[in-house]
């Protein structure tokens, strides 16, 4: 059942196809934001998944992050998420990413609760027009 106050807690080390370089954002071997959002897009994602009734799953549709510390590679990078908002089928995440000397990163993000089959369905669909 879902209900606010579920965490999450992912951690990943910062290998070269995650850096700034390697993703198009940037010139340098750090961590990209990119690589950063995903981090918490996931962290999030799965701490309510297995809260979620059969078929149903959770997309995401707003993201509002700093990122405010560079993170070389090599380096461990740990995202912490908790559900702090629910409306309806919407989810809002508090977000926070530190790696191994302090924080990195912060922010929101928002997910919709959808039924797969059918989401993917209609946007497969978007092929067919």
């Amino acid at each position: 059942m879902l209900h606010t106050g579920i965490t999450g807690r992912k951690e990943i080390v910062v290998t070269a196809d995650k850096t700034a370089k390697a993703v198009g954002s940037g010139t340098l071997n750090v961590f990209a934001t990119p690589a950063m959002t995903a981090l918490m897009e996931q962290t999030a994602w799965e701490s309510v998944a297995p809260e979620l009734d059969e078929g149903c799953g959770t997309v995401g549709t707003r993201l509002d992050i700093r990122h405010t510390a560079a993170t070389p590679e090599g380096m461990r990078v740990v995202c912490e998420s908790e559900l702090i908002r629910i409306e309806g089928r919407v989810l809002t995440f508090s977000l926070k990413v530190c790696d191994e000397c302090g924080p990195i990163g912060e922010g929101e993000h928002e997910r919709v609760i959808i039924y797969e089959e059918k989401f993917q369905a209609k946007a497969d669909a978007k092929k067919d027009k």
